[in-house]
């Protein structure tokens, strides 16, 4: 980055501008701004620092305790809750898998398709509308995962729609997950437990 040289300030175009030109309303303006960025920077490291601990902590944690049992797991995977010894603090690690489809869901489709042809004497219709909507996409062209897997939760007795669930099942894909750590505190008369933000828009 190049010096910018005294008296001088550079604009969003990168050219220097004498500060006697400039407004002191601007001038403060970008003192503010810089300030509050500089130390919005100095939270996210401290944010990472903290996550890279407490999953480091957790793991060791799960580690320890099943070297009671004798036995050894991996203890980055899986979702985890901890509780303090009064109950006052939660601490939950969770693990979110983003999910997708392969082309075998359009197999699943044209076997479910054959279904519903079938049964469209019947009364069958509320079915008819839970796949229909299974298999609507969003904005982005994408399929709502859940959805669609909630229709193997449907029990009905036909070939073919079980056929379609095994597609379902087997076309589904793990393309990424995410790690999450959520802290909780028993607050109020209730006791509930209220999340401790560690976002700035939450807290």
């Amino acid at each position: 980055m190049n010096k910018i040289p005294e008296g001088y300030m550079q604009d969003a175009a990168g050219r220097l501008v004498p500060v006697s030109t400039i407004k002191p309303i601007d001038i403060e303006r970008d003192k503010l701004v810089i300030e509050i960025a500089e130390k919005a920077k100095e939270l996210s490291a401290l944010i990472v620092q903290f996550k890279g601990r407490v999953f480091g902590d957790i793991a060791a944690f799960v580690s320890m305790s099943a070297e009671e049992y004798g036995v050894k797991i991996g203890g980055q995977k899986g979702n985890v809750t901890l509780m303090s010894f009064d109950g006052r603090y939660r601490v939950q690690r969770a693990i979110a898998e983003h999910i997708s489809f392969d082309e075998r869901l359009q197999a699943a489709k044209a076997l479910i398709d054959e279904c519903i042809t079938d049964w469209s004497q019947g009364s069958r219709d509320e079915i008819k509308v839970l796949v229909n909507d299974a298999f609507q996409v969003d904005k982005e062209g994408n399929i709502n995962t859940g959805r669609v897997l909630g229709l193997r939760r449907m029990k009905i007795d036909d070939a073919r729609w079980g056929r379609a669930m095994s597609a379902i099942a087997e076309a589904v894909q793990v393309i990424g997950s995410k790690s999450y750590v959520r802290v909780y505190e028993r607050v109020g008369e209730t006791g509930e437990y209220k999340a401790i933000s560690l976002d700035v828009a939450g807290a």
